[in-house]
């Protein structure tokens, strides 16, 4: 089985910033037991920023807020965390780290999606224990990611995982916010990530990090979508990573991977490519794209936005409501020019939104 798993900054650090040596031993250790199961194992792991901060005198508390001393404390912080570890990872287990630095842009762009999956499977392949962290160094402020747990759902699908383990500092998914209401259990199976859940998940996580349980929520339906089982559980729980895996009952909350799945293709398309602009279209085109049509010119009512050839963009119902994404065969300007003709997009470059 191949795993993901992910761990955040508040998992890996202490309140001002500083890397918790002791908890990464514990995923390191929890990675080679793993291993040692014939498991094959890729780390996602957040912390650069805040593992920077110190070395430059900083704490969590006095974050910066401009995006090159963000970027500058997170050349410095990545280094340190790398380094730790290669040596936990070591200790643990003789296991050998590589570390792989991800943008937008390896994903969004077809070509570098493929060569990024042949990159961490050839790691797989070597023994390698790849450490995946987002490219804060040089990502511009307005197209990176800003969160892990996305990019941990991606190269889930990119590496053909059966399972993505979201490692936190609560138990898991709760039925209310705890700070709020003192009766709230866990939820320790979900089939289908809806709007109830995610409106529950709240937003903000902690002050040393970027996530919080909606974007775990949201990482899980990607990785639903894409035949993936969730899990997301605390990281200081023993064990987390082998019960996880053996889907011991209480270990977390688990989110299932659907029955009905998206290509490969298609969830690059769904999730990792971002939309350019969006197509109004009539209640007659969008019947014929649920019974699985491709999107003509004619059915088309509005254009908004600019975009070009195969650039990604929503399809929108009469309602206003966002429905589909495709990519489309023809630029904004074609067909603001010449409405009423030809292919817009064809349906296997077309998702139905989940």
């Amino acid at each position: 089985m191949i795993v993901v798993v992910k761990i955040g900054t508040s998992s890996l650090t202490d309140p001002d910033g500083r890397i918790d040596v002791d908890a990464v031993a514990k995923l390191c250790g929890e990675v080679a037991a793993a291993r040692a199961d014939g498991h094959h194992v890729v780390v996602v792991s957040s912390g650069a920023i805040a593992a920077g901060l110190p070395a430059l005198g900083m704490t969590a508390r006095e974050r910066p807020r401009d995006a090159p001393t963000l970027q500058a404390v997170s050349a410095v912080g990545q280094a340190r965390l790398m380094a730790t570890y290669n040596e936990a990872l070591a200790a643990a287990g003789g296991l050998v780290a590589g570390q792989v630095l991800v943008a937008p842009h390896d994903f969004m762009v077809r070509a570098q999606y493929l060569h990024a999956r042949t990159t961490l499977t050839r790691l797989l392949e070597l023994g390698v224990v790849p450490v995946v962290n987002e490219n804060d160094a040089v990502a511009d402020d307005e197209i990176r990611f800003g969160d892990n747990d996305r990019i941990a759902a991606l190269v889930a699908q990119l590496v053909g995982a059966e399972l993505l383990v979201l490692l936190t500092d609560t138990v898991g998914v709760l039925t209310a916010d705890p700070r709020l209401d003192a009766q709230a259990s866990l939820i320790e199976e979900i089939v289908e990530v809806d709007q109830e859940l995610e409106q529950l998940a709240g937003g903000a996580g902690t002050t040393r990090g970027s996530g919080g349980m909606a974007t775990k929520l949201a990482a899980a339906k990607i990785a639903a979508w894409s035949g993936v089982r969730t899990v997301i559980a605390a990281a200081v729980r023993d064990a987390v990573v082998r019960d996880a895996i053996d889907g011991v009952t209480g270990v977390g909350t688990q989110v299932l991977a659907r029955d009905q799945r998206l290509s490969a293709r298609k969830v690059w398309i769904a999730f990792a490519v971002g939309s350019s602009g969006r197509l109004v279209v009539d209640a007659g085109a969008r019947a014929a794209l649920e019974r699985g049509g491709s999107l003509l010119a004619p059915g088309i009512r509005a254009v908004e936005g600019d975009f070009e050839e195969d650039d990604a963009v929503e399809v929108v119902g009469p309602d206003g409501t966002p429905f589909a994404k495709g990519l489309v065969r023809v630029g904004s300007a074609v067909l603001r020019g010449a409405p009423g003709k030809g292919l817009v997009v064809h349906r296997d470059d077309l998702v139905m939104l989940p």
